[in-house]
């Protein structure tokens, strides 16, 4: 898989909304986590969604149910109104999807902005000195991205990346290429999956390619620390 493909079939867009089947969903993983242009294709697909979805919310809010009958009568056309808004809404999203917002937000990550609608934070501090937490500060259920230098102790063809809480449950896992090592890596974590407290990316080989994690392949850790903003 190269990036003209990625881009042309609108792989990070389908990513992000979770309508890749497994296997294309783990192909893609395993060229964005490589390549920092689809990284931020990425980015800014999260960013997108993310903001669509604040739309539909504030529009929910700000819209009164509109009166309906007891039992049918002439009034019952008047039902459909409250959704007139959200349909439009919708409209405007899909229209601008490809011309308006995920181009800004590209332009954005790329000049290191992307704070403005998603959030990327580094973890190179926890990479260098040890077993020190860097603190993530996020909104909840915000989605976010974590990027790190990946220097495994030992090598091998491929490897698997987890992201584990305090009870060393796995939260999410992708896969990462043998060529992947001692470069800068980019980890997106989906909005709602993190809640404040400890969490630890944890790296193993993943001779065989199995996709199951074993402890005696692990070669790094990287500790960090999620907090919400009040």
């Amino acid at each position: 898989m190269d990036c003209k493909q990625a881009e042309d079939l609108q792989l990070a867009v389908k990513y992000v909304l979770g309508e890749l089947p497994p296997v294309q969903r783990d192909e893609y993983e395993d060229h964005y986590i490589d390549c920092p242009e689809c990284a931020k294709d990425v980015y800014a697909a999260a960013a997108f969604t993310d903001t669509a979805r604040e739309v539909f919310r504030e529009e929910a809010r700000n819209e009164a149910p509109a009166p309906t009958p007891e039992r049918g009568g002439w009034l019952a056309w008047l039902r459909p109104v409250v959704a007139v808004p959200a349909f439009a809404v919708l409209l405007v999203v899909v229209a601008y999807q490809n011309t308006v917002t995920i181009p800004v937000a590209k332009r954005e990550a790329a000049r290191g902005a992307g704070q403005l609608f998603t959030s990327a934070f580094s973890l190179q501090m926890a990479n260098t000195r040890g077993e020190e937490e860097v603190k993530v500060q996020i909104h909840p259920k915000e989605a976010f991205a974590l990027d790190f230098d990946f220097t495994p102790t030992r090598f091998f063809d491929s490897y698997l990346c987890q992201l584990q809480d305090s009870t060393a449950r796995s939260l999410l896992q992708v896969s990462i290429p043998g060529s992947g090592a001692n470069k800068e890596t980019h980890l997106v974590v989906p909005g709602g999956l993190v809640r404040p407290g400890k969490y630890t990316l944890v790296f193993a080989g993943d001779p065989g390619v199995t996709g199951k994690m074993a402890k005696q392949n692990e070669v790094s850790r990287i500790p960090f620390v999620i907090e919400f903003y009040p």
